[in-house]
């Protein structure tokens, strides 16, 4: 039985065309030809079908089929753009923080005068290569220093080239340039070697265009082609052998009775172990009104399915990617946005599986989760050169038994990028939303959108924890004195006077703080007695107004002493402010 679509209920203001899946669970869309992005973030109840759009930050540069990646520490790697305003298959790369909301350049490869549409996949340890769509030159992108370094040179250029991970942790392409050969990258060695020959081309000779290609929950590769065969390869035993190629089906004819093609068209590896593929139709596969087909590798076929309302254009702008639900959200470089929802179910031995998670969880806390296959077993979106969206990490979601509401959790630094790691222990950091209610709820990790089995886990409200004694304390008073609080006295404003503090011993309890303001534009002291160091002596402290209640309740918890730890809540001491930092 097929699956059915659906359109979103609230349709993006703008031309949606390339999306990724951000380790927060929302999907990050950048405009057609726009330097505008947006992300669309699911409901308290978690679908994405009832989402709401929030605008992000604008690209430095507007692109239209470029490199792009998700990386391991949850930053978007975008490069070049067959068209831009920054001139035809420009160089210029960036990277987008969404903890900062952020771009900032990234320099291109070293001798390097074009990026645009090039080919890229994310490595295992992290790292990311990346294609020359005008030479055999690739480079290698370093997420830890955000530079590129040479990579090995290719048996042609990767210009219009499909880029696969596979699970031994190398990069087959079937040469478009050079078709019907194939090679594959393979990092131990820093070397591409032969992967044999493709026995049924996938390269249309008139335009060098290719299509997606997946591997399967079983290893095994699907390739799609613009020629309307398919191929399926078979990795080798040691990483720098060939494989080895069978022929897989052929896509049906169109109503001219020509095959139809993947020429530039997503693919997606569902949860059920299919593939859902958009394919153009025949003489010319750029022409409008695309078609879908699912793959199913247990028989060997290709079976039509219904056609999302907005696949009337050129199928090369349809984009697809899979969501932590399951679900497939379609973009055609327009208004509309569809929904896919696949029947049946994943395997069990394809689920991840939790082995290692804390138990009691506090909010805007970072904690370590470890398990056995946290990156699925595939990419499992793939399109080829123009629009490179893996979706091959961790995604962590909380659900809460006090309101029964979905709270995705911002994960990064996995311990690898792999994929079918198997029974390999592997890990992933992930940090507690503020705003998921206190109590017991649910937590799973989500890989190429199939969940592993619920863990219990408690949510307590936020805390942090240091060392605070009466020589932080001392070392605090002081460099306050000195440093930027004068500053703020200086510039006027409202501040703070507080009073009542004396420390003695460790353990001794003080009377409490009080804060009241002071006359505009006068400078707050902080009278210390008892225990002041020579730099404080005959100084008072000038505290800006949105400082007194944080400063106070640190002063105030040292002087009842209080373990040596102090614990902030951000109800209390924190007043308005409620959290530090970014999610």
């Amino acid at each position: 039985m097929a699956g059915t679509w659906q359109p979103l209920s609230n349709q993006p203001p703008f031309q949606a065309n390339t999306m990724l899946l951000l380790t927060d669970g929302s999907v990050f869309v950048n405009g057609y030809l726009s330097t505008q992005c947006w992300k669309l973030v699911p409901d308290s109840d978690g679908s994405y079908v009832n989402g709401n759009w929030v605008r992000l930050a604008d690209m430095l540069t507007t692109r239209l089929y470029y490199a792009s990646a998700v990386l391991g520490d949850g930053r978007v790697f975008v490069a070049g753009g067959e068209y831009s305003a920054s001139g035809g298959d420009t160089k210029d790369c960036e990277i987008y923080d969404p903890v900062w909301n952020m771009w900032k350049k990234i320099i291109a490869p070293a001798g390097w005068n074009n990026v645009g549409d090039a080919p890229c996949s994310v490595l295992a340890d992290g790292r990311l290569l990346l294609g020359s769509i005008n030479t055999t030159d690739t480079a290698i992108f370093d997420p830890a220093t955000d530079t590129f370094s040479a990579g090995p040179n290719k048996a042609d250029t990767s210009s219009e080239e499909t880029w696969t991970l596979l699970p031994d942790g190398t990069v087959l392409v079937a040469e478009c340039n050079n078709h019907p050969q194939a090679e594959k990258y393979v990092p131990s060695s820093n070397t591409w070697v032969s992967a044999g020959t493709v026995p049924a081309d996938l390269v249309q000779a008139s335009s060098i265009e290719i299509g997606p290609a997946l591997v399967l929950p079983d290893g095994t590769v699907f390739c799609v082609g613009a020629t309307g065969n398919t191929d399926i390869y078979t990795p080798p035993a040691t990483p720098s052998s060939p494989g080895t190629w069978a022929q897989g089906p052929t896509f049906p004819a169109d109503g001219t009775g020509q095959p139809r093609e993947a020429k530039d068209t997503p693919g997606i590896l569902l949860p059920n172990g299919r593939v859902l593929v958009a394919v153009g139709p025949g003489v010319d596969g750029f022409n409008p009104g695309a078609t879908f087909y699912e793959y199913d590798p247990m028989a060997g076929t290709l079976t039509q399915v219904p056609t999302p309302a907005n696949a009337g254009g050129n199928p090369y702008n349809m984009r697809m990617l899979l969501l932590p639900t399951g679900q497939v959200v379609a973009s055609a470089s327009s208004g509309d946005i569809e929904v896919y929802t696949p029947d049946g179910d994943p395997e069990e031995d394809w689920r991840p599986v939790i082995t290692s998670v804390p138990s009691h969880l506090r909010n805007k806390q970072t904690y370590q989760l470890m398990g056995k296959r946290l990156n699925g077993l595939s990419q499992a979106c793939s399109y080829g050169d123009d629009a490179t969206v893996a979706t091959n990490y961790p995604i962590v979601k909380i659900r809460s038994d006090v309101d029964g509401k979905d709270y995705y959790c911002r994960t990064f630094d996995h311990s690898t990028m792999g994929i079918a790691t198997g029974n390999t222990i592997v890990s992933t950091h992930f940090k507690v939303p503020f705003n998921v209610p206190h109590g017991k709820a649910d937590l799973v990790v989500i890989a190429n959108e199939i969940a592993s089995e619920p863990v219990d886990v408690h949510v307590k409200p936020w805390r942090l924890n240091f060392p605070f004694d009466e020589e932080v304390y001392n070392n605090l008073i002081g460099s306050l004195a000195d440093g930027p609080a004068s500053h703020f006295a200086r510039g006027g404003g409202r501040q703070a006077r507080l009073t009542g503090l004396t420390i003695g011993g460790a353990g001794r309890p003080a009377p409490p703080f009080s804060s009241s303001p002071a006359p505009h534009g006068a400078c707050a002291r902080t009278q210390a007695r008892g225990s002041r160091s020579p730099r404080q002596a005959g100084r008072g402290l000038c505290v800006p107004r949105r400082f007194r209640r944080l400063l106070a309740g640190v002063l105030q918890a040292t002087a009842w002493g209080r373990g040596g730890g102090v614990a902030f809540a951000p109800g209390s001491l924190l007043g308005g402010y409620g959290e530090l930092g970014q999610t």
